[in-house]
């Protein structure tokens, strides 16, 4: 699969892995989100080597990232996305969905699915709605599995 590396509003956008500081993407995500708050360092590597993930910078600094999960064929699952807090309210986060949603090999799904808490405002301006049908899906949920409790 071909990296994507674009600059466009001021920023810089890839999936180029070894563009991507995936030790900064773990601090943030494991000290300030609640989704996976404590994620042991290993477990976020895995996720990150098995995943499409896209990053966002200004300048030479990592402020946003995101990562898909997918067979590119029929589903994808977003998740752990995130825009530094001093850049938010920018436009930040609308041009890395933006990156995501169009990424060439995500094209033609039939279904994407994610988890939110807060962004909900965000993800419908990308034409995601609540699920229809919240009586057909099931899930094994371990919302504090990293917790050191």
């Amino acid at each position: 699969m071909e990296d994507l590396n674009l600059q466009s509003g001021g920023y810089f956008f890839t999936t180029d892995k070894n563009k991507i500081d995936v030790i900064a993407a773990h601090d943030f995500l494991s000290n300030h989100a609640y989704w996976c708050k404590n994620i042991p360092f290993d477990v976020f590597k895995k996720s990150f080597d098995n995943s499409l993930c896209f990053a966002v910078f200004e300048d030479e600094k990592q402020i946003g990232f995101g990562r898909v999960i997918s067979d590119y064929a029929t589903i994808a699952y977003l998740g752990d996305v995130y825009v530094l807090p001093e850049f938010r309210g920018k436009g930040v986060s609308k041009l890395l969905m933006t990156q995501i949603m169009n990424h060439k090999e995500l094209q033609g799904l039939r279904r994407w699915i994610l988890l939110t808490g807060d962004a909900h405002g965000l993800y419908k301006q990308f034409g995601w709605e609540e699920i229809k049908s919240p009586d057909k899906w099931m899930e094994i949920a371990k919302p504090n599995i990293y917790s050191q409790d």
